[in-house]
């Protein structure tokens, strides 16, 4: 069989859990550190799977390193869990909410704009408090609930400052009147595995559990299960967590995940997931 690779930049419990998982299953699982190699735009492809692996588990928690890497990757041969072209639309908000409500996959009402006027103008038309988010980030960082029109003016005034091009896209939501959690339910192929409901930390209306949010147990039912698969579907399929809102007028998805943190899914559910990963990278191998 050919071998695994796992591409990473920081080894974490999630990427010790796959090294485990692919022992337990008899698998060689080859790691490599991206910081330490570097690549040319089209290598042999024979040369990199004997180095890296024929499959690789792109596991890098800098978004833009692992998409370059997979581009490159991808370029000369090798696949890539997960693809480019889905790391490319989960690691962007905007990309990923146009391709959800292109298929009907219900998500919360999103407009965009490109300048301060713009912002302003398309809060006024989501009514407040709505949501502002960067359209490439994590772990619910610079993400904010705009209660009114002179504290948007604050916040985007202040990210006109920073002078970074990204946050100068207003990727603006409506507030959803959800209970104090989400859902976020993993996909792998066309299983969905597990899921969980991620609890806000007190004080805080975010569910991130990187700022302190809680897990626990969420069952799988028909409808979640088919909205999550329509929704990893839709963006390419792979290795995915589906975050998902209750709202009144039922479930929407918020974001899909391309470079899954599993650990505290593990925790609230018990699920064997490196187990399920290393399991289905065995089964892209042999495609």
């Amino acid at each position: 069989m050919s071998e695994i690779g796992l591409l990473y930049d920081r080894i974490r419990w999630d990427e010790k859990a796959l090294v485990r998982a692919a022992g337990k299953a008899g698998l060689n699982l080859k790691l490599t550190d991206s910081k330490t190699i570097y690549l040319g735009t089209l290598e042999a492809k024979a040369k990199l799977e004997e180095e890296l692996g024929a499959v690789i588990l792109q596991r890098c928690v800098s978004y833009f390193r692992g998409l370059h890497a997979t581009a490159v990757l991808e370029n000369s041969g090798l696949q890539v869990i997960n693809p480019f072209h889905v790391s490319l639309t989960c690691g962007n908000k905007l990309f990923t909410t146009s391709v959800l409500a292109r298929a009907s996959v219900p998500v919360p009402k999103t407009l965009v704009a490109f300048t301060k006027e713009g912002a302003c103008r398309a809060l006024d038309a989501l009514s407040y408090p709505a949501v502002m988010k960067p359209v490439v980030g994590s772990w619910g960082r610079l993400i904010a609930l705009i209660r009114d029109r002179e504290s948007a003016q604050a916040i985007i005034e202040s990210r006109e400052e920073m002078q970074n091009a990204l946050l100068q896209i207003y990727y603006l939501q409506e507030y959803v009147n959800r209970p104090p959690r989400d859902i976020r339910i993993l996909v792998i192929g066309e299983e969905a595995v597990a899921a969980s409901y991620r609890y806000s930390p007190e004080g805080d209306w975010r569910t991130n559990v990187a700022r302190g949010g809680t897990s626990e147990p969420c069952p799988i039912t028909e409808e979640l299960s088919d909205l999550a698969l329509k929704a990893a579907e839709t963006v390419g399929g792979g290795v995915l967590a589906v975050d998902c809102m209750e709202s009144p007028r039922g479930i929407l998805v918020h974001e899909v995940n391309s470079t899954v943190e599993f650990r505290g899914l593990c925790s609230a559910t018990k699920a064997d997931i490196p187990g399920k990963i290393i399991e289905y990278a065995a089964k892209v191998t042999k495609r």
